[in-house]
């Protein structure tokens, strides 16, 4: 990758009056900057179509008594990016892409001096989610409380005894974990010698451990788990296709009109080998209408996912409501049982670009369409 430190003054048509939402990330001592630079260069290319100023911008750049800054930008649509001085940002999106760099005190320090600047219309979005705290926000509603499958704290041997005697299949997942990573199933089979099976997910595949007791069991998590905080969660039999579990993905952003709207929605089937959908363990990506049409039929195909589609929309007001920030955008990911009942899992405050073509398109389009409905709300 190659950086050119160009550091002339700015050109006339960057000091124009046109809105700026610079994208913040982390510096870095060899790549100058962090984070996923053909995501960053389509996010800047589609912002200029749609007449915004855009450019990459680091925490450490980020001067918030200045009127420009530092800032980085691809050079003619190539991989060389070049170090320029852009105009201090209306808008700000958070793309730092890893939690323990936000959670940094002085990055900490600066996104909330940011969420008070009055130079600054919007962050979006402030940080990270945290397993936990998704499904309690979702459980302060009676309207979101019944898509939660049941979960709680994994902090003892004696709380993953009674969790595994209501619910004889579980998933084990990090409280910060992100793309499947470390998430781990477990089966009670009270029947056979060995009752306790443990699969865990590596790359793209999973390991299967057998345990005579809950106390070797216990050992076998708290060695696999590291130290990090784990949640356990009841365990979904979710819909299959040719026997292989999937889920819906869906995109929210918030629209031009700043509400909540679904931006497209995709499926993900798991790998032969893995116990989750994510396409790095090795899930693929179908259609929903295809997976939904296979199990559950035409007949009630369409229905499903209108429900799918609108539950979303509930789901992501809900967290907005309990997070107390103002959020733009999270993707999320919704599970169909054998029976139809559709459940939350995940939601992730920082998407991955989705891989299907329209939806691709439409979420960077959407990002430039609300900023100017935040840029409109400051001026009226």
């Amino acid at each position: 990758m190659e950086i050119n430190l160009t550091t002339a003054s700015p050109t006339p048509e960057l000091t124009a009056k046109r809105p700026v939402l610079a994208i913040l990330t982390m510096d870095d001592a060899a790549l100058q900057f962090r984070g996923n630079r053909g995501n960053f260069s389509d996010l800047i290319h589609t912002g200029q179509d749609m007449g915004y100023i855009v450019y990459v911008l680091t925490v450490k750049n980020l001067k918030l008594t200045r009127k420009m800054l530092y800032g980085y930008l691809p050079k003619d649509k190539s991989n060389v990016w070049e170090k320029k001085l852009f105009p201090f940002p209306d808008l700000i999106y958070n793309r730092i892409p890893q939690r323990e760099d936000e959670l940094q005190p002085d990055v900490q320090r600066k996104l909330a001096a940011c969420m008070e600047h009055p130079r600054i219309k919007g962050l979006f979005n402030p940080s990270f989610f945290n397993k936990w705290q998704l499904f309690e926000w979702l459980k302060q509603s009676k309207v979101t409380k019944p898509y939660v499958p049941s979960t709680r704290r994994l902090i003892s041997q004696g709380g993953l005894d009674r969790m595994i005697r209501k619910h004889p299949y579980l998933y084990l997942k990090p409280v910060s974990g992100k793309a499947g990573k470390g998430i781990m199933t477990l089966r009670l089979q009270p029947d056979k010698p060995l009752p306790y099976r443990l699969k865990i997910q590596e790359s793209r595949k999973s390991s299967t451990f057998n345990c005579s007791s809950l106390g070797k069991l216990w050992s076998r998590i708290q060695q696999e788990s590291n130290g990090e905080a784990y949640i356990a969660q009841q365990g979904i039999q979710l819909a299959s296709y040719h026997e292989r579990q999937f889920d819906l993905r869906a995109l929210l952003q918030k629209n031009g009109s700043g509400h909540w709207d679904l931006t497209g929605i995709g499926a993900r089937v798991a790998g032969s080998l893995s116990i989750t959908t994510h396409v790095p363990r090795g899930g693929t990506i179908e259609e929903p209408e295809k997976l939904i049409n296979h199990f559950f039929g035409p007949d009630k195909a369409g229905a499903m996912l209108r429900r799918a589609r609108t539950t979303a929309i509930v789901l992501a007001r809900q967290i907005e409501r309990g997070s107390g920030y103002l959020l733009g955008e999270m993707s999320m990911d919704l599970g169909i049982d054998h029976e139809g009942n559709l459940w939350f899992f995940e939601a992730n405050a920082k998407p991955m670009k989705f891989d299907e073509p329209h939806i691709r398109r439409k979420s960077l389009e959407r990002i430039f369409q609300y900023g100017s409905y935040l840029i409109r709300k400051k001026q009226e």
